[in-house]
């Protein structure tokens, strides 16, 4: 796994090789490690890969020893996942573009990555209402009251105001950066990302010393969405950064919820398109802590079964999830060898591993084996 760390960390410093690209290298020749050895007709097979880009492949390819960068990408990035790791976070394997490498600074909460601690988005404009911040304080204590670590963009505004309630009440949060874990953006944040270290975690995949960029801020916002078993959005206007948070959440097949505001007030027309789209309306705490009752991580699961409960739970199971067990036994099996057997998508395997891990039917163990409890 320490040598396909490296090659996860290699391939995206080529220029024009973004996560998706990476990703279907990995699906595509089995590990990235002998991906980086293809020739230029193995690397045409793969879609997307044309000449031009081939060109740029081939010569920069040349100019990385992936295990000697590693090595020194390490003293100045001393903390970072891929998804070759088995602390990646497990809701990030789900997404068909998740970042190939994942910088952190703070403290780390394996329950996160393991998709048992429940995580919430909270996003919104960066210009809020005295409406949208009283909701968002409300909104966001009743959550930590309830075990949920927030996520949000560190940006003015509502992501300020998110972070800022979950500290005061308590509770955990996650900062998504568009710049290294180790710069500040905006500036006048940085108090509050001095907190945010101490009771959290901030994220990014960019390495240190990256600098705001507009860019990043598109392509961060997958992350909070990605890392997120729901996205809430407070007050967004029409053309907001929150609605792409919103919209690539819908795609990841994440619950989408809005806070109702009023069509005289700019701030508010972006979440009641959001409504005519779909979006499940927040009526009040209670109402959203009722809704939320019915997410994957918060269904009750009976802490022992005898066999024949087990077994007629196996029976009931959806076909993905039957197809998925019936090739985990009492002995561990790596997630790659479940990929290879059920002929499923990664992503599918993924989210079939976590439902089962919830029904306390499997197992995960050091390494990304699993094995039948």
């Amino acid at each position: 796994m320490a040598t396909e760390r490296a090659y996860w960390l290699a391939w995206s410093q080529i220029a024009g090789i973004g996560p998706i690209l990476i990703k279907r290298l990995q699906q595509h020749f089995g590990t990235l490690a002998i991906a980086w050895e293809a020739d230029y007709p193995e690397l045409m097979a793969v879609e997307g890969f044309g000449p031009q880009m081939l060109q740029v492949v081939l010569w920069e390819r040349v100019q990385i020893e992936p295990e000697a960068f590693l090595e020194t990408h390490e003293k100045a990035n001393p903390c970072f996942w891929t998804p070759a790791d088995a602390d990646y976070p497990r809701l990030l394997r789900e997404i068909p573009n998740p970042p190939s490498v994942l910088y952190c600074r703070g403290q780390v909460d394996l329950g996160e990555h393991q998709g048992t601690t429940p995580t919430i988005a909270i996003v919104g404009t960066r210009d809020p209402s005295e409406y949208g911040r009283k909701w968002t304080r409300k909104l966001t204590t009743a959550l930590v009251k309830y075990g949920f670590t927030i996520v949000s963009g560190l940006a003015d505004g509502i992501d300020t105001e998110a972070h800022t309630s979950c500290l005061e009440a308590g509770g955990r949060t996650l900062a998504i950066l568009g710049t290294g874990v180790d710069v500040v953006y905006p500036w006048r944040n940085r108090a509050l990302c001095d907190r945010i270290l101490q009771q959290g975690a901030v994220l990014s995949e960019y390495p240190a010393g990256t600098k705001p960029d507009r860019t990043h801020f598109p392509q961060r916002n997958r992350i909070i969405a990605g890392l997120s078993r729901a996205t809430i959005v407070m007050e967004a206007p029409a053309k907001s950064g929150a609605l792409i948070t919103a919209y690539v959440a819908n795609e990841y097949n994440r619950d989408v919820y809005v806070v109702p505001g009023s069509l005289d007030n700019e701030r508010s027309i972006g979440c009641l398109g959001l409504i005519s789209k779909g979006a499940q309306v927040i009526l009040g705490e209670d109402h959203l802590l009722e809704m939320l009752q019915v997410m994957p991580q918060l269904r009750l699961v009976e802490p022992l079964f005898d066999e024949s409960h087990r077994s007629g739970i196996i029976q009931g199971l959806e076909p993905e999830l039957q197809q998925v067990i019936t090739i985990i036994t009492m002995e561990s099996i790596s997630f790659d060898a479940i990929v290879q057997h059920t002929h499923l998508p990664a992503a599918a395997v993924s989210s079939a591993l976590l439902q089962l891990e919830l029904l306390g039917l499997v197992t995960q163990l050091p390494g990304m084996r699993y094995q039948r409890c």
